[in-house]
């Protein structure tokens, strides 16, 4: 599987690509923009995209609707990253389009298995079970 990180912070990047690859056995491609985003995802066709929800110009929710409203991208699937985690939330984001919530701080060693979980519909770790 590969997968697709975007977050404008480059830690954040570094230890979702290091669990994604080296625990989660996934390819792994990273964007520190929403712009770049849209650009690697129509380049590299990842089967997800893990997507920051705040980010310094295109937030994370006007990413989701440019690669939703663009063929060439609308069938990825999005799991929002955020450290935002009440109900409300990720009730918000989900109607967004997104197949999952995953919640910042995340657990390097279960990033994959909660990736996969929300990309299955899943309720991987605190995720979606948002307080």
């Amino acid at each position: 599987m590969k997968v697709l990180i975007v977050d404008d912070e480059p830690d954040i990047r570094r230890i979702a690509r290091l669990s994604l690859a080296r625990i989660g056995g996934m390819d792994v491609v990273e964007a520190s923009t929403g712009d770049e985003a849209l650009r690697k995802a129509h380049a590299e066709r990842p089967d997800a995209i893990l997507l920051d929800v705040m980010m310094a110009g295109r937030d994370g929710p006007s990413t989701m609707a440019a690669l939703q409203s663009d063929p060439a991208t609308a069938a990825i699937p999005v799991v929002f990253l955020t450290a935002k985690d009440t109900a409300t939330e990720v009730e918000h984001l989900r109607s967004l389009g997104a197949v999952g919530v995953l919640t910042k701080p995340f657990a390097p060693m279960k990033l994959p298995a909660d990736l996969r979980a929300a990309m299955a519909g899943a309720s991987p770790g605190r995720a979606e079970g948002a307080r």
